[in-house]
């Protein structure tokens, strides 16, 4: 795979998706975006194809191709397991999704910091949430920037730095951003969603053939590589690691906003369900694939120096064709992309709406979706220069963050399911678990043995639970949100019934 025919390869996905990107920003279908409901949320219009494909995207990024194959070579088969149970967490989508896009239709909430605001009737926990989110999701965005890194630096043996690498995706990412907002970023992310998925499972069952076939990849696996198909695995997981990462990645689905806040944009509960589905099938598909690309890796080159260079090492290997190889770069450069831009669009909707708005009440829409636009590339570059880090291995990393965001958890659930649960809960528990969280990766990231992947949701539910029962709840805002929740739902389900 020749330097040039990457930058060519790259090139011409950059002008088939700006030219998608443009064509979405005159879509009659979704309005226009003139608005913070245009802007960031498609009018709260938009189909099940295009939702499942973008929240696939959106979902599944760098981390997948590239951090999840990284975390199977080096871990073995432990990783299946940590990505299967992120999978089921996506059932909670099942359980909220219908309720968010009850309030949000109901109050035209834009953010979920927005509407935790409203429910527990307090700015400041609208607030709290979304710097807490910023201070976790940008890290997260650093991880896909690394990932685009590692990628072209692999494949080219270094002709293409890992800086160039970083850079690059950051400049695409907010230029798809700004085009038309989250629609330019949904219509790209089902071009991006596509090329991911298909490209990805071809190549795979190519170099799998080149390895001999399943029967020897996993002969070999077993003969030189034992541990690889075993719990705990080589070493990189014991019970307590493995809990570490996946608790958080099971409330993933609920923790991370640029997620939640898809949950407001579908336009009907149909949509939703269309989107969940579709989602599911891309996933499941996804995850196989991944880790048969890791295991891959570590029969065909057993001792890189970095499990994350797992994949760029086979796409420039002889075991892919470099007109294929090359598809696959470019379907994993999407991913990164895909998910940098919606967390851009989500953190700069957040501090628009939830930060700036709180401190300068009153301010118009139109004002707020300027301060939104500026913010958007203050976030890339914050996250471009986490990324020249280079820190760890980019699956710890991705769940480092979620560790963090967990916080939210409780005070989420509070809101749809507890109705005792308070303001000054919801304050506490976020602000104090975030907190806790920080120092705990500060100062070694373990506590009586457990870290912070598990400490994170149990602090966080004993700080809203304990602070909830000793404080009152604001009665009129909780029950304006559950009789809203009620009506909604009862409305659309009397609709589909006719």
């Amino acid at each position: 795979m020749t330097e040039a025919l990457i930058w060519w390869s790259i090139s011409i996905y950059i002008l088939i998706a700006v030219g998608i990107a443009i064509m979405s920003r005159q879509s009659p279908a979704e309005g226009v975006s003139d608005s913070m409901s245009g802007y960031f949320l498609g009018n709260r219009r938009m189909n099940g194809f295009v939702s499942a494909l973008s929240y696939s995207a959106t979902t599944y990024s760098a981390f997948m191709m590239v951090g999840l194959a990284g975390l199977t070579y080096a871990g073995g088969v432990g990783a299946l397991g940590f990505e299967i149970v992120y999978f089921a967490g996506v059932s909670l989508v099942a359980i909220f999704g219908p309720r968010f896009w009850a309030v949000g239709k109901k109050f035209g909430f834009v953010t979920p910091s927005e509407m935790l605001g409203h429910r527990y009737n307090s700015k400041y926990v609208a607030m709290a949430v979304s710097l807490a989110s910023c201070i976790f999701l940008v890290p997260y965005s650093a991880v896909q920037l690394a990932g685009v890194g590692y990628l072209l630096q692999g494949v080219t043996d270094g002709a293409i730095t890992f800086t160039t690498g970083v850079v690059l995706a950051t400049i695409i990412a907010i230029f798809f951003s700004y085009i038309a907002g989250i629609r330019s970023v949904m219509w790209t992310d089902s071009l991006q969603a596509i090329m991911m998925i298909v490209a990805s499972t071809l190549v795979a069952f190519l170099v799998i053939q080149g390895l001999g076939g399943f029967g020897v990849l996993f002969d070999t696996l077993a003969t030189d590589h034992p541990q690889a198909l075993t719990v705990p695995g080589p070493g990189l997981f014991s019970f307590v690691t493995f809990l570490g990462l996946t608790i958080p990645w099971f409330f993933f689905s609920l923790s991370n906003p640029q997620v939640s806040q898809r949950l407001f944009m579908p336009s009907s509960l149909r949509s939703m369900r269309h989107m969940l589905i579709g989602f599911l099938v891309f996933g499941f598909i996804y995850t196989m694939v991944s880790v048969l690309w890791g295991f891959s890796a570590l029969v065909a080159f057993p001792d890189l120096e970095s499990a994350d260079l797992a994949t760029p090492t086979l796409l420039g290997s002889t075991l892919v064709p470099p007109a294929l190889g090359v598809i696959v770069m470019i379907g994993i450069l999407a991913a990164a992309v895909s998910t940098i831009d919606s967390i851009m669009l989500t953190l700069a909707s957040m501090v628009s709406r939830d930060v700036y708005a709180n401190v300068k009440p009153n301010v118009s829409e139109k004002r707020q979706l300027l301060v939104g636009k500026l913010v958007v590339p203050v976030i890339a570059l914050m996250a471009l220069a986490f990324a020249e880090l280079q820190l760890d291995l980019i699956a710890v990393l991705s769940v480092a963050a979620s560790s963090g965001l967990v916080a939210m958890v409780p005070a989420l659930i509070g809101a749809f399911y507890w109705k005792r649960g308070t303001a000054a809960g919801a304050l506490v528990s976020v602000v104090g678990a975030s907190a806790f969280v920080l120092v705990m990766y500060a100062t070694g990231n373990s506590l009586l043995g457990l870290p912070a992947g598990v400490w994170g949701i149990v602090v966080s539910s004993v700080l809203f639970i304990g602070v909830s029962v000793v404080t009152r709840p604001h009665h009129a805002s909780r029950d304006d949100f559950f009789t809203a929740i009620t009506e909604e739902l009862t409305k659309k389900r009397r609709g589909l019934g006719r």
